[in-house]
């Protein structure tokens, strides 16, 4: 028993601070999750959407926190209870998703490792199993180092905890998980490869044979059957390649441009995805760049999916010189974690990716 529980604080403890650490990377992205999940159609708490950042910060900090406090053997007690509690309320999280189809990824490890809602709510059964048989055996947890040690221990934690997220929030996520980092190239993210598995589903197709109903599966061929056709239900049993840069799209007028932008030599993207969200005093410094980027021959545009009217006054209250395309709201936040944001692309490989408060290291050549 004393070994099993070993084992079971090392791995609950690691996943804890692994997992609460990647969140800390990106707490905006996972405010986006969160926002998910308090939304209508989902848990229905409208209330607190708008906490949804402040909320993000608070869980990844306590869940990297429980993790070094059971390694470290700090208050016991009150770690077990917090990891119990935590972990049940994750289940219940990722089970409602499963079970519901509601949210199909659940966000526990970012953008770095995506699992479906039943691997999510496996993995979390799995861990309330080693949390469950920590209590079990709770006598065999014992602090590694003085209580003044631990302490002190606590203490770095939290301030090295709060000082990431200030930075990454301030800039932009230190570690980028996702497929717009710089030196991707967007056009090679969309594609598919030749040997690509396909998507596999099966088709329960239902008939009347001689008054009676019968139900015969195939993946696809219509059946060779004598009797009446009543319906077909379809049931994905395997999942297809999907791209990792997908819903990119960079309309105007309903036209979609975003082929002919990713040839461009010198292209800058302005992304606001909500202009009534966005921190509008960058603007005066996206003026200042955007010229720049015009005066040394860049093609300058901005991507939003605000409505036209929004962007029209945007142009005009900032003298803005550049035109706005309409591209997904999801598809803006993915690309980057700031509003407004900047990127610079050279045919479709993007070369810079700041926040807001980084426009001055842009530079132009």
């Amino acid at each position: 028993m004393k070994y099993l529980v070993s084992f079971s604080r090392i791995v609950v403890g690691i996943l804890f601070i692994i997992s609460g650490y990647i969140k800390l990377n990106d707490p905006v992205g996972f405010s986006f999750k969160l926002e998910e999940y308090f939304s209508q159609g989902v848990l229905d708490l409208p209330f607190f959407m708008d906490y949804a950042l402040i909320i993000s910060i608070i869980v990844v900090i306590v869940e990297v926190l429980l993790g070094v406090m059971l390694l470290v053997g700090y208050r016991i007690k009150f770690t077990l209870w917090s990891l119990l509690l935590m972990i049940i309320f994750f289940t219940f999280l990722t089970f409602y998703s499963a079970y519901f189809n509601k949210v199909t990824d659940c966000g526990c490890f970012g953008d770095a490792i995506k699992l479906t809602p039943w691997e999510s709510f496996s993995k979390d059964v799995i861990l309330l199993v080693f949390i469950l048989i920590l209590f079990v055996g709770k006598k065999y947890i014992k602090p590694i180092l003085s209580f003044n040690i631990e302490r002190i221990v606590m203490v770095v934690s939290l301030l090295a905890c709060a000082l990431y997220a200030n930075y990454v929030l301030n800039h932009l996520p230190v570690i980028d998980f996702r497929p717009y980092k710089i030196g991707a190239n967007i056009a090679d993210g969309m594609t598919v490869p030749e040997n690509a598995p396909k998507a596999i589903f099966d088709y329960a197709w239902r008939f009347k044979v001689n008054g009676e109903e019968q139900v015969i599966v195939t993946q696809g061929d219509y059946p060779s059957v004598d009797g009446e056709f009543v319906d077909v239900e379809t049931t994905e049993v395997q999942k297809g390649y999907e791209p990792p840069v997908h819903d990119f799209t960079v309309e105007q007028n309903g036209e979609d441009f975003a082929a002919s932008l990713l040839q461009e030599p010198k292209l800058v993207m302005v992304i606001a995805y909500d202009l009534r969200k966005s921190t509008l005093d960058a603007f005066s410094e996206v003026k200042e760049v955007s010229d720049l980027a015009i005066k040394n021959g860049y093609k300058v545009i901005g991507m939003s999916a605000s409505n036209e009217t929004q962007t029209s006054d945007l142009k005009k209250q900032y003298q803005l010189d550049f035109d706005f395309y309409f591209t997904d709201e999801t598809t803006l936040k993915t690309i980057v974690r700031s509003n407004p944001g900047i990127l610079v692309l050279e045919k479709g490989t993007i070369k810079q990716k700041v926040h807001y408060n980084d426009f001055d290291e842009l530079t132009f050549e």
